[in-house]
């Protein structure tokens, strides 16, 4: 998308409104691949940060939530890879330690389905998770696919192993 003739402000504005539009996916993804709270809302301001750096090469064709989901995905992952590879060198006694406060403090039914859910998700890989997400989010294969660069006989394929495993997955836990 081309900014010529445009001023900054407009371009913002634009970027703003839309982005206020779709910023429950930036959440969504956050929950998905950050722990703690901190994590999820640095997170979500890496997202915010990349999705405005990218704005312009926003392609107007395709839908903004596509491209919002493509680039929080990406960030995400990186996130992720970086946050596994800190907490093989690194584990905070103190954070443990919330965490299973964190855990003691819910006690709904609800809860503990969101809690299970959040356990399975942590086990999933990066492209499993990322597909997840979007399942659950009510996409269409075609949108997932387009997301995810992936066909969409794949992402059909992947959804029923994914839901396989996780019935199976949760028989155990």
């Amino acid at each position: 998308m081309s900014e010529i003739g445009s001023t900054p402000r407009t371009k913002q504005g634009r970027f703003l409104s839309r982005l206020d539009q779709h910023r429950k996916i930036l959440f969504k993804v956050a929950n998905s691949y950050a722990r703690t709270p901190s994590d999820r809302e640095d997170l979500v301001q890496e997202i915010t940060v990349q999705l405005w750096r990218a704005f312009d090469r926003y392609d107007e064709r395709y839908p903004f939530s596509t491209w919002v989901y493509r680039v929080a995905l990406n960030v995400a992952i990186s996130f992720y890879r970086r946050e596994a590879r800190r907490r093989r060198h690194f584990v905070a006694a103190e954070q443990a330690l919330l965490e299973r406060i964190e855990e003691g403090a819910e006690s709904s039914e609800s809860d503990a389905d969101l809690r299970l859910l959040d356990r399975l998700l942590a086990r999933l890989g990066e492209l499993d998770r990322a597909l997840l997400l979007l399942y659950l989010d009510g996409n269409l294969h075609r949108e997932m696919a387009e997301i995810l660069g992936i066909s969409e006989t794949n992402v059909a394929t992947k959804i029923g192993r994914l839901k396989q495993r996780l019935r199976d997955m949760a028989q155990s836990a």
